[in-house]
């Protein structure tokens, strides 16, 4: 089908993003090409954008009417406070601006859209949520890493590094985590790497299991690095690794060995056709 075959992206009853509404929208974990169409038809639209630091200035350029107002949060830097960052979305609604809250990944996992979404409608404020592809899915898929495999999990659970204080959560029962849960993803969990593997470790989690870390997930910049468990804290900072960073555990980090498409788009040979040692066919599964 050529291009002059298609229909065009007007065909669509696309919403209109009105005067005085916030939409709280998921930017994706990096990629510009990751956003969704309704997100792209937020950002043509918006008359101010509020961003998080992990969104692109490549996908702010889909907004250039409107006014782009910073309000990242990074861990151990100076950083806008929530309560702040709430009230202005507030704020500019009852100005009449037509608002977009722009948040990577997806806004309701791990990314603080259900405090903001609550504040805007406890104002009076009309909302509308954006979903995004979540950097837990997305940014391991980019790596080769499936967060779900047949032969390996039919659970999988994410869980965040750390908690409103910066520690790592309290409420988090990592014994039964570590029992429970097939393949572990973990959010925002590099500050606090040491404690994880050791609660992991000590609710029965094997040393030698594998664990796949992807920094910077879908952009030009990632990086992605193949450990174990044991070892995962000397080849982090052995290989230089900063946040912001995906940690996945469990037996599907062995699947890139097989699927690194970058890495064989870039000419790298595959290095196990079954990472698994299944002895058969994947079709056949």
């Amino acid at each position: 089908m050529t291009d002059s075959m298609l229909p065009p992206l007007t065909s669509k009853n696309w919403p209109a993003l009105e005067p005085g509404w916030v939409w709280l929208c998921g930017a994706g974990p990096g990629d510009p090409g990751l956003l969704t169409l309704h997100a792209l038809n937020a950002l043509r639209q918006a008359d101010v954008v509020i961003y998080d630091a992990l969104v692109q200035e490549a996908i702010l350029e889909w907004a250039p009417q409107a006014e782009h107002i910073y309000a990242g949060k990074r861990g151990g830097k100076p950083s806008a406070k929530q309560r702040d960052i709430s009230l202005r979305l507030v704020d500019l609604a009852r100005a009449g601006k037509r608002v977009l809250r722009l948040k990577g990944g997806d806004p309701f996992v791990f990314g603080r859209g259900g405090e903001e979404a609550q504040t805007l409608v406890q104002h009076g404020i009309p909302i509308r949520i954006i979903p995004g592809i979540s950097a837990g899915i997305g940014g391991l898929a980019y790596a080769g890493i499936p967060v779900t495999h047949r032969d390996v999990n039919q659970s999988v659970t994410f869980v965040t590094g750390h908690d409103q204080s910066g520690n790592t959560p309290s409420s988090l029962n990592w014994r039964a985590i570590a029992q429970g849960s097939q393949v572990i993803v973990i959010y925002m969990g590099m500050k606090h790497i040491t404690r994880i593997a050791a609660e992991l470790m000590e609710g029965g989690r094997s040393a030698h299991e594998p664990v796949g870390i992807v920094t910077t997930a879908t952009t030009d910049a990632q990086q992605v690095l193949e450990t174990t468990l044991s070892t995962m804290e000397a080849d982090i900072a052995a290989a230089g690794l900063e946040p912001p960073a995906i940690i996945c555990i469990g037996e599907a980090v062995r699947m890139r060995q097989v699927l690194d498409w970058q890495g064989q788009i870039a000419g790298e040979p595959v290095r196990d056709m079954d990472p698994l040692g299944r002895g058969r066919p994947a079709e056949s599964a």
